[in-house]
């Protein structure tokens, strides 16, 4: 989701609202491979789901890794991202169900997420190069 170097100032904008979703995961026991490796492959298969199927809302956005891993979405609205996270027949849910399997409660992977609804007027963007 990457995009090439752009050598100026750019802003951005957007029609009406959009939505803002951060998402990741922290590897707290390194060695145990098994757990958070299956967790961390989860992702890039969901994204190229989404990046297939662009009715579904996902608008771009990238993606970090190390230690702990990012993703930064940004989505048409706050209700097609709701609508992909509960869909029985796509890529989330059964990573959620082998997420809650394979790891549960123990602490060997930890995963969060913070979700924004962005209104017009209400936000600024600036990025160069």
């Amino acid at each position: 989701m990457s995009a090439p170097i752009v050598p100026q100032r750019m802003t951005a904008t957007m029609e009406g609202e959009f939505c803002v979703f951060l998402i990741g995961m922290r590897i707290n026991r390194p060695l145990k491979i098994h757990k958070w490796l299956p967790v961390m492959m989860a992702m890039p298969r969901m994204l190229r789901e989404l990046q297939a199927h662009k009715e579904l809302g996902l608008l771009g956005g990238d993606f970090w890794l190390g230690r702990t891993i990012i993703s930064l979405q940004y989505w048409r609205s706050f209700d097609h991202l709701t609508a992909y996270a509960s869909s029985k027949d796509r890529e989330h849910l059964p990573a959620w169900a082998a997420f809650k399997r394979a790891v549960g409660d123990s602490g060997d992977v930890g995963i969060w997420h913070e979700t924004y609804t962005v209104k017009p007027g209400t936000y600024e963007t600036i990025y160069h190069n």
